[in-house]
């Protein structure tokens, strides 16, 4: 006899009365998953990415360039971007519940993340706004950027991103992205 399985849905508060275990947690929809700590190569993926859009985000005046520990929260959802670029947050409220949304996310995949960063988490993340999601990939050397307004555009050659608000358009070389070889 075949039975029906469920699925326990998290709440925010179970997930934060978890253990500090090296591991990230992160909520979709009181979907809960378990990060283990990333390794060397996707570390140096996103600070290379971070060096990248740091001086467009500045002086297009986009805000800051956010990387891990950072949290996007919303509606009982809590991720940990990779990466995200967002304003700073001027509520005096210094929870992380009305930081302001980002206008773009970065996930890096790693072979545990590939799944839910393709679907929860890029669901999610157009579902409450984000203008733009970028799924990395040093497996293929590639770029995904998701937008809610059109196709996915995946990249190998040069990525751009004109957010809404900024003068110009930031171009980025994918090789510069995962060439270990050049120096930030």
């Amino acid at each position: 006899m075949l039975m029906a399985t469920t699925t326990k849905q998290w709440t925010l508060e179970e997930v934060h009365s978890l253990p500090d275990d090296g591991n990230r947690y992160e909520l979709v929809r009181g979907e809960l998953f378990v990060t283990p700590p990333p390794t060397d190569p996707h570390e140096t993926i996103g600070a290379r990415l971070s060096h990248l859009l740091f001086a467009y985000v500045e002086s297009e005046k986009l805000g800051y360039v956010y990387r891990p520990q950072a949290v996007m929260r919303f509606e009982g959802s809590e991720v940990e971007p990779d990466l995200m670029v967002r304003q700073p947050n001027a509520n005096p409220d210094p929870t992380w519940d009305n930081a302001p949304m980002p206008i773009l996310v970065v996930e890096i995949h790693s072979p545990s993340t590939r799944r839910r960063d393709q679907i929860q988490k890029r669901s999610l993340y157009m579902e409450v706004g984000v203008e733009e999601y970028w799924m990395v990939d040093e497996e293929q050397r590639t770029i995904t950027s998701v937008r809610r307004d059109r196709q996915d555009v995946v990249t190998r050659g040069e990525l751009e991103w004109h957010p809404n608000g900024a003068a110009a358009p930031l171009t980025l070389s994918i090789a510069d992205v995962f060439d270990e070889r050049r120096t930030v």
